[in-house]
């Protein structure tokens, strides 16, 4: 049996950021052999992953962030099952490192974000062995991204929601805080779509039809009711549709009105919002 020392405990917990008793107990099993030690406590991760698929990982960090010439950007959600974890330094530095990758990468899902590699090993492993770490279940939740003239994004207080703008003109003065201002009102208001040209089809059928329940439980006359449902759509549209809502900034104008007034050019043409439940 392999003289196990409290220095190459030690040296390993170093290596990997695991529990002494888990490097320890590794390190035996592997008769002092760093890397098959190593192995085993990215396979322990593994089973600890396992383990824990059914449990509900409702917790994390949404971060965003654009490149530097502001016209493309992204935002990233890493889960985890408690606030406690959702700040421990290393959660949040990979948190980070799977943000910058994805800027970077510019991948056109979450599949294909888990899949690029950090220090020759993909990001869903690295999840994996942190899952070992904790011993809590944790998912890349989300992953959304913006192409537009300026793009503009706003995390919120606490880093549980984040949002992003694309607008349709970078030369416009005061551009980034006009972007920031219209990114806070869809983190607020969590609009469905940019205008109401683009809500889903589904959606609206689905909102004719609560408008005529809702009025033949008024006891309106059942000729009445498809007009009666029409008004109540447009009613949606109006607090739904982001260019259609009011501006929180000031209320007499609407988002689309106000992004006129500044150049009769400027308006929405993407946007993205990514929140912890």
């Amino acid at each position: 049996m392999a003289n196990i020392t409290a220095a190459d405990v030690n040296k390993l917990r170093q290596q990997t950021g695991s529990g002494m008793m888990d490097c320890k107990n590794a390190l035996v099993e592997a008769e002092g052999d760093f890397e098959l030690a190593i192995d085993l406590l990215r396979k322990k991760g593994q089973k600890v992953a396992n383990k824990r698929a059914d449990r509900e990982a409702s917790e994390g960090i949404v971060l965003a962030k654009t490149d530097d010439a502001n016209k493309f950007g992204v935002i990233t959600m890493l889960n985890c099952e408690t606030d406690f974890v959702a700040k421990n330094p290393e959660f949040i530095a990979l948190a980070e490192k799977i943000l910058a990758l994805a800027l970077a990468n510019k991948p056109n899902s979450v599949e294909e974000l888990k899949n690029i590699k950090i220090d020759d090993r993909t990001i869903g492993e690295h999840i994996t062995d942190l899952i070992g770490k904790t011993g809590e279940k944790m998912d890349l939740g989300d992953y959304k991204f913006v192409s537009a003239e300026v793009v503009v994004p706003y995390i919120h207080q606490g880093s549980r929601l984040a949002s992003m703008v694309g607008l349709s003109k970078a030369n416009v003065n005061n551009v980034m805080q006009i972007g920031r201002e219209i990114a806070m009102q869809i983190a607020a208001m969590n609009p469905v779509s940019i205008d109401k040209n683009d809500v889903d089809s589904k959606i609206v059928e689905k909102e004719i039809e609560i408008g005529k329940e809702q009025a033949r439980q008024e006891g309106k006359p059942e000729e009445m009711l498809e007009k009666i449902a029409l008004g109540k759509l447009n009613k949606f549209f109006k607090e739904n549709t982001l260019l259609n809502q009011d501006f929180i900034r000031d209320t007499k104008v609407t988002v689309q009105q106000y992004l006129t007034s500044i150049d009769k050019d400027l308006t929405v043409v993407s946007f993205k919002r990514v929140s912890i439940s």
